[in-house]
């Protein structure tokens, strides 16, 4: 099942930028990929070396950031693509809002899978993840 994930979001993703219409890419666009990128980024840099998995696994030997972005959501590289991916939707018609919409459903099943084996190895998980969002801070 995480394999069919992954090929899921990168298969959409591929998909969204290929759709993209470049005549359409404005400012919203630019505003919104530097701000998914400027996410990825901090989230990169709160994170440890070896830390990041493009599966939903935990690896082997993990720490649990709870720094930076990871302060407000849990998984702020799965925002961090969202938003990023929110310029194509700009920048192109409805079918690439519906292709963003079943992104963002496929980023919350990897995060629920994530979720489960990350109680799992790191003990104090659940409380971490009783104090703070998913994925958007203040919402989910």
């Amino acid at each position: 099942m995480s394999r069919l994930l992954v090929a899921l979001q990168f298969g959409l993703i591929a998909a969204m930028i290929l759709r993209t219409d470049p005549s359409r890419l404005g400012h919203a666009f630019a505003a919104l990929l530097v701000a998914g990128l400027a996410i990825g980024a901090w989230a990169i840099s709160a994170n440890r070396p070896g830390n990041f998995n493009i599966r939903p696994e935990p690896k082997d030997g993990a720490i649990l950031v709870t720094a930076g972005p990871y302060r407000w959501i849990r998984h702020p590289m799965y925002l961090a693509v969202l938003v990023t991916m929110g310029a194509f939707v700009v920048a192109s018609d409805a079918l690439q809002a519906v292709l963003w919409l079943l992104l963002a459903v496929v980023l919350a099943a990897k995060a629920v899978r994530e979720e489960r084996g990350l109680v799992l190895v790191h003990p104090g998980y659940a409380a971490y993840r009783e104090r703070t969002r998913a994925i958007l801070p203040f919402v989910y």
